[in-house]
């Protein structure tokens, strides 16, 4: 998608899971608004940001 990072497999823009989250939504919601996308996978990409953003920190 053009350098748009998105779930593999899919077209999902990974920015739209952040969208929602930070739009106060739970990770349900955006699971049932794009079911192409795991919850394997939404909560791997949620943990590589998380060590990520702490390994930027130290």
């Amino acid at each position: 998608m053009h350098g748009t990072p998105v779930f593999r497999g899919t077209r999902v823009p990974v920015k739209t899971l952040f969208d929602y989250l930070e739009n106060g939504e739970t990770l349900d919601n955006f699971l049932t608004g794009f079911p192409t996308v795991s919850r394997e996978l939404a909560i791997q990409v949620l943990e590589e940001s998380r060590d990520l953003r702490l390994a930027s920190v130290r």
